[in-house]
């Protein structure tokens, strides 16, 4: 059993106190919604859902959410939340960065989460299992940065992603059709950093 550490204790309560945050989760929700073809009758996986900002602009366009996380704080924040979702959810404690989730969803949307995942080929390989052909992964994250855009990078694993690397490594587990586009520019007293979306499809 891993002993787990909850990163964001401290942080959950406030967390959607933060304009920046939300307004980070509502530009990438709009392009999830316009360049995937969502459905009603679709089951996805928010992973890394945090306090379900991205599930909750993203809802209205799907049957379900299950939002997946490893943060307890964060996952009450979230249940508390669900109400307010225009869709079925579940909510998932687990830590995909070392446990295996046997399910299978349409697709999977992410948020701000994969620098937080130090083997993110390993998790690519997990995200391909549990989609369907022509499943579908939507994972948001900053482009490469010097590392200044968190203030602590305790559980930080990776300072944002080169483009080319993170798409050789969603191709090494089996993903096409691997596309980025800028979702939003985080501007912040000492410096700009720009948030892509990344699509692929199994």
């Amino acid at each position: 059993m891993i002993n787990k550490i909850d990163r964001f204790a401290d942080k959950s309560v406030v967390w959607d106190m933060n304009p920046m945050i939300v307004q980070n989760a509502k530009e990438i929700a709009k392009l999830i919604v316009n360049n995937i073809k969502l459905k009603g009758s679709m089951e996805i996986m928010d992973f890394g859902v945090g306090t379900g900002l991205l599930s909750y602009f993203v809802s209205p366009y799907v049957g379900k959410i299950v939002g997946v996380d490893n943060s307890p704080s964060m996952l009450r924040e979230f249940e508390m939340k669900c109400d307010t979702l225009e869709c079925e959810t579940e909510v998932l404690e687990i830590d995909l960065s070392y446990e295996v989730l046997e399910r299978k969803f349409d697709g999977v949307i992410s948020s701000m989460t994969l620098h937080h995942i130090e083997d993110t080929t390993t998790l690519f390989s997990k995200l391909y299992t549990m989609l369907p052909e022509h499943g579908f992964i939507a994972i948001a994250d900053l482009d490469s940065e010097d590392g200044t855009f968190h203030g602590d990078n305790t559980g930080v694993f990776h300072y944002g992603f080169d483009r080319e690397v993170l798409t050789k490594s969603a191709q090494s587990a089996g993903f096409k059709d691997v596309t980025f586009t800028l979702a939003n520019t985080i501007g912040k007293p000492h410096s700009s950093f720009t948030v892509f979306l990344m699509t692929a499809v199994k």
